[in-house]
């Protein structure tokens, strides 16, 4: 798999800002079949970072409804990155 169809996109929450400022952690949303060591490889090829640890967890999709209409969100897989002391990826700073 390429690093770029790995990673999805960056989580911003007010939860995963927090991390990332108190403990160095960033969350992507990933795809569903990657495991931690292609997480871990892809993150440091796209962002030129060491990762430490990566953590991973499958966020089922909610139930939503419109009127009579049942529908479901889609089920992702979120990673939480750990990069090393003094490693930094830079989003929305200048925000």
């Amino acid at each position: 798999m390429d690093a770029y169809t790995i990673i999805k996109r960056p989580v911003v929450t007010e939860k995963s800002t927090i991390q990332k400022e108190e403990f160095n952690q960033l969350t992507f949303e990933v795809d569903k079949k990657a495991n931690k060591v292609e997480i871990a490889r892809a993150i440091e090829k796209i962002f030129k970072v060491k990762v430490l640890d990566v953590r991973t967890s499958k966020v089922l999709g909610k139930f939503k409804r419109r009127g009579k209409i049942m529908g479901k969100k889609r089920d992702w897989k979120k990673a939480m990155v750990t990069l090393v002391p003094g490693a930094k990826i830079d989003f929305f700073d200048g925000v």
